[in-house]
């Protein structure tokens, strides 16, 4: 699996953070820190969603499949940003890395099969660039199993809303192997990083307190709920 970096300008007291900038439209004071810290906690326990948005994430994702990241696009709320490895100006002549799922993993003749169609696929690229065709359109036979790197840039209110989501285990299994990367990464970042996340990431039916999935685990109770 790949793997998470978040990248140092990312602030390391998101909580505080949240609390300074809180207590600028109180005309409280922001020079205490531990005033800061206790604004931060109340505002966030208060769920005043809009300072959640003062924290800013910036990750280097590396080695998860195209595939992933396509869905990891989705979650576009609260401005975030990214750039993803270029497939017109990188050489893959040599080949590239992709994800084999567990499922693969268990059944030998399957991976086989897997792996020799992705050999197939490296060996006509390099061939289609021996025959002048540019890489921009030999990169076309490219897999949304290879794996990629993009950096980007979320919010804290942002990634809260997308744990609900996707910590779900109706989610996509890569990216629910993400997710959780991206927590780990997080939580090891600092402390304040760690209590949020230990704190506000979750899937939904821990945030409800019952499931609304039409096929649901079990692991809370499904309770219907039509809105149409």
């Amino acid at each position: 699996m790949g793997k998470v970096i978040i990248s140092s300008d990312t602030c390391k007291d998101p909580i505080s953070m949240i609390g300074r900038y809180a207590g600028f439209c109180w005309g409280a004071d922001t020079e205490d820190p531990a005033k800061n810290y206790k604004r931060g906690i109340w505002c966030i326990n208060s769920e005043h969603g809009r300072t959640r948005e003062f924290p800013d994430v910036y990750m280097i994702l590396d080695g998860y499949s195209a595939r992933v990241i396509r869905e990891w696009y989705t979650h576009i709320g609260g401005a975030p940003t990214r750039l993803q490895a270029s497939t017109r100006y990188i050489n893959y002549e040599d080949g590239f890395d992709y994800i084999i799922s567990h499922t693969l993993e268990k059944n030998p003749e399957a991976l086989d099969l897997y792996k020799t169609t992705m050999k197939t696929i490296q060996q006509s690229a390099k061939k289609l660039e021996t025959m002048g065709i540019p890489r921009e359109d030999s990169a076309l036979l490219l897999p949304l199993g290879m794996t990629t790197k993009i950096t980007c840039k979320h919010n804290f209110r942002n990634l809260v809303d997308m744990s609900h989501q996707r910590m779900c285990t109706r989610a996509y299994w890569e990216y629910r192997e993400l997710f959780h990367d991206v927590a780990e990464a997080l939580k090891q970042y600092s402390e304040e990083w760690k209590l949020l996340v230990e704190a506000l990431f979750k899937p939904k039916c821990e945030l409800f307190g019952y499931c609304r999935e039409e096929k649901c685990c079990g692991r809370k109770e499904k309770v219907e709920k039509k809105h149409l």
